[in-house]
């Protein structure tokens, strides 16, 4: 294992911009060759494609009414093309493995967004040039309540740059530092799970798995709801969207399922603690107890019959797909991954499962203190989970059920976030009205100077040169390193 160093690259200025169409990537099945970053593995390779401006038809009905698509609409129509020359670059936000993320202003316009300023040829040198061309494709097609909305992009002989809506929240994992214990109540893990659920619904109804949720990835609107951001690990892939009878599927057996003990301080599947438990080796799920009253007002089978049948399930769950790619982050990779026996959408639930733990417990359940150790953990260690704090059985289970080792066995293999929406741990979520649902916090609100920035003026002249912003998390981690 050897770390290769991130090149600096130049500070991007203005020029014209070549304009082309490019291509849709549809293929179920990738190869190159294995690396791993910073919460970040990659071995996509894609057909090398440029990059196109937005036309002015495009349509994002989820932000018909942005402003910032108004501000963006205006400069083009009097200018034509929009370049670096438009933006004024404030503040570095951050860093990720293939690229550096600033705030920046739309000159005249008083509009403000995130620009993810991308080094070609440093990309080029390190393989990683078709990561550009993936994320951006993706962004392209995107129009969801928490996902990016890609306002404009364009290039440089040196740089690809993404323009994005501004969340001035921070992400999760900054967010959750600043909480007691340094980690969420279980209703605000419910929220923000929630709303990544349904990011993570539409990516795959599109094609697209995700492979690189984490706390990082996951930004903070000014609203206090989430965005899901960074998609140059994504696989895009064929899907085909169906509405099925979700009786149809009852007799099938999705996953292999234990039966759990309802008292909360059954910590484990087959070994009931409490003495309420009359016959331990059978104890009811949550999801099957009934209390007295149900059970008095039980109708009979004959009226139940009579009643309207269930209404069809979407499943929208890319099952086909196959990867060999070895992508991901140490502490969040599944164990398919990690085996090489090939991956498809199920390690976006096993990555679910641990994203969950963290932000309930404050660390992720199979770290170890090194890499490998960790990777070990991952496919040979049973998930445990601590005595404090105190966390509910629904949520347990759901995290039982998402981490299940077989991919086959494990929730929502094949049905996907429909079967997760249905599990306890989201009782009382109204889905269709989650957007107007109150956050468990809203950023506060961010004033900025009108001032000439460094960024944008200074550094070029004193440095000539980005200087790469350190990792928000001090890990090897975060380092890249070739594996196996």
């Amino acid at each position: 294992m050897g770390s290769v160093k991130e090149t600096k690259p130049s500070i991007p200025t203005a020029q014209n911009f070549s304009i082309s169409k490019s291509t849709e990537k549809t293929d179920n099945t990738e190869s190159g060759k294995t690396s791993i970053c910073r919460g970040s593995t990659s071995t996509d390779l894609s057909d090398e494609s440029n990059y196109s401006t937005f036309s002015s038809h495009i349509s994002k009905p989820h932000k018909s009414n942005d402003s910032r698509w108004e501000a963006i609409q205006t400069v083009r129509s009097r200018d034509g093309v929009l370049g670096l020359n438009h933006f004024r670059l404030l503040k570095r936000l951050g860093c990720g493995d293939i690229g550096s993320v600033y705030l920046c202003e739309l000159s005249g316009m008083k509009s403000y967004f995130a620009m993810k300023v991308m080094d070609k040829v440093s990309l080029e040198g390190r393989n990683k040039l078709s990561r550009v061309e993936t994320e951006r494709e993706i962004l392209q097609c995107l129009d969801h309540p928490f996902l990016p909305t890609l306002y404009t992009h364009f290039e440089t002989d040196k740089f690809s740059c993404l323009v994005m809506e501004f969340c001035p929240g921070g992400d999760l994992h900054m967010l959750r530092q600043r909480q007691p214990a340094k980690r969420f109540c279980e209703q605000a893990v419910k929220f923000y799970v929630a709303e990544i659920l349904l990011a993570m619904e539409y990516l795959h109804m599109l094609g697209i798995v995700y492979r690189d949720l984490k706390p990082e990835n996951v930004l903070v609107r000014e609203d206090g709801h989430i965005m899901l951001s960074d998609f140059d690990l994504s696989l895009r892939c064929s899907v085909n969207p169906t509405m099925v009878n979700s009786s149809s599927d009852s007799n099938e057996p999705l996953r292999k399922t234990s039966n759990y003990c309802i008292q909360p301080a059954c910590i484990e599947p087959t070994s009931c603690i409490e003495p309420s438990c009359v016959v331990p080796a059978s104890c009811f799920s949550p999801r099957f107890f009934r209390s007295k009253k149900d059970k008095k007002d039980k109708k009979p089978k004959s009226e139940i019959n009579n009643q309207v049948t269930p209404l069809p399930e979407l499943m929208a769950e890319p099952t086909g797909v196959r990867s060999m790619s070895f992508v991901g982050t140490h502490e969040y990779l599944a164990p398919e991954i990690i085996k090489n026996e090939g991956h498809g959408s199920a390690v976006d639930w096993w990555t679910l499962g641990i994203f969950l733990y963290e932000l309930l417990f404050g660390k992720t359940p199979f770290k170890g203190p090194n890499n490998r150790a960790t990777l070990t953990n991952v496919v040979g260690q049973p998930l445990r989970f601590p005595e404090s704090p105190v966390v509910s059985f629904p949520a347990r289970d759901l995290i039982r059920g998402l981490l299940v080792k077989e991919p086959r066995n494990r929730l929502a293999y094949k049905r996907g976030a429909t079967e997760i929406k249905q599990h306890p741990f989201f009782e009382g979520v109204n889905w269709a009205l989650i957007r107007c649902a109150s956050p468990p916090e809203v950023p506060k609100v961010v004033v900025f100077e009108r001032v000439d920035s460094p960024v944008s003026l200074g550094l070029e002249k004193k440095t000539g040169a980005l200087v790469i912003a350190p990792e928000k998390k001090g890990s090897q981690n975060y380092l890249e390193f070739d594996f196996f």
